[in-house]
This record gives structure tokens, sequence and C-alpha cells, in this order.
């Protein structure tokens, strides 16, 4: 979609763009996805909300970042996404990142947070080692999100970190909540993917993950079989092992 030719570009005006875009039918097929949040949802899709962004970003507002924390207050579940896009990861604060990921109610603002904002954050490896250790669902998922995407979008990170996050999956995969535990699974085989080395490492502890929790356990140990098995079925498979090759 092309970028809106006369961009709203303060937040009163983003506020009315976005409500003049509710679409009711698109907000009952996110709802299929499980993207039910509190907040007001009106159903934009993230190509619509990219091309927003994009066109603000464009304009180079001096106040883009304070545009941004504004939009994450407006209570509009659109506005907060559009908030992950804009917001600067040098001046959000250790205490921001804290308190929206504490106000997360659904998987797709998790993971936005994560993917566009969180892991260009210079805490992102203290929210990563805090957030994994919470019960919290979504703060949970948070903190495994953050680590897949760190495993897709910085290449300068050394294998030694990814090895200690590997240790940290193995130690939090009995998660029985389907959030969680994707988000675990998320990250186990996007660090798998990183090279070859790694790839053997994930598989080590994709395998260590079913000899810890046999076959006939409780419903944790049935959670943790299924983040190995599913990523031992991606990890080893022919299309991966010859990316990796290559």
């Amino acid at each position: 979609m092309s970028q809106p030719a006369n961009p709203p570009l303060d937040y009163e005006s983003i506020i009315a763009h976005l409500r003049a875009a509710y679409n009711p039918a698109n907000v009952a097929g996110q709802r299929r996805f499980g993207i039910t949040p509190q907040t007001t949802q009106l159903g934009i899709s993230m190509v619509t909300l990219r091309a927003l962004a994009a066109a603000i970003k464009r304009a180079k507002l001096p106040a883009q970042h304070a545009l941004a924390l504004r939009l994450w207050e407006s209570g509009i579940h659109e506005g907060r996404i559009l908030a992950s896009v804009l917001a600067d990861p040098n001046k959000l604060t250790s205490a921001e990142m804290d308190r929206w990921t504490e106000s997360f109610d659904s998987w797709d603002i998790c993971d936005q947070c994560c993917a566009n904002l969180y892991v260009r954050t210079p805490h992102r490896q203290a929210k990563v080692e805090a957030w994994c250790e919470r019960s919290k669902e979504f703060v949970k998922r948070a903190g495994f999100v953050l680590i897949a995407a760190t495993a897709t979008h910085d290449k300068k990170v050394p294998d030694s970190l990814f090895e200690h996050y590997l240790t940290l999956i193995r130690a939090k995969a009995d998660d029985e909540r389907n959030f969680v535990k994707k988000a675990i699974n998320w990250a186990l085989r996007g660090i798998g993917k990183r090279n070859r080395a790694l790839n053997a490492k994930a598989i080590q502890t994709a395998e260590a993950l079913l000899t810890d929790h046999p076959k006939g356990s409780s419903g944790a140990a049935k959670a943790a079989r299924w983040v190995a098995t599913d990523t031992l079925r991606e990890l080893t498979s022919a299309k991966i092992q010859a990316a990796l090759k290559r």
C-alpha cells in the first residue's frame, strides 16, 4: 500500500486518522487469531500502519519520540503498534520498557514491540534476563520473543550469548501456556538457524528437553516435549541444513 499523500503529523490528527480506518470485519478476523486486546481495537492491518509510519518518519518530526510515547497512552491498540514503530530505541528508557511490557494484552503487541523497537534498545540484554524469569504471561513471552528477534535481526551478537540463551530455554521450556511455549519454541528455532554451530547446539538442547521430560508425565512436560519436537522437525530438515551449508 502506498504512503498517505498528506499524512497526519500531530497526535490529534493521527488518532482521527486511525479511528476513520476502523474495520469491524478485520477486528473479527483478528480475534479469531487470538488478538483480543483490552484496549480499543480498530482492525487496521500492519501494512496500513507501516505505510502511515513511513510517511510520518519521512516528515522528520523533531518530537517524533514524544509523539510515540503519547500514542502508546492513547488507549488504542493500533496506536500502540504505531508507537512501537515510531519510538526512538535510544531514547526509550528501561522504566518505559517495563511499563509498556506490563500492559501487554495480546501476543501481537508483544511481538511488534520486540521486533520493531526493543531489539534495538541498549536495554535488550537486561530485559531478556529479567522478563524470562517473570510469571506474567505476556511479559515472559516478551523475554523469549526478544531472543528470537535478536537471533533474526542482530548479526553481530556472539554465539556465546546464544549458548547462554539455550541454557535459559532449557530451564523454562515447561511452561504450558500457549503464548509462552510458542515464544520459547520460536527462540530455540531462531538460534538454530543462525549458523551450523548453533544449529547443532540448538538440536542438542531440544534432545535434552526430551530426556528431561519423558512421555506420560505432567502437562508441563508435554509443553517442553512439544517445544523440542517442533524444533527438531525444522532444524533437522533438509531445507534448513542446506541453507546452513550455503
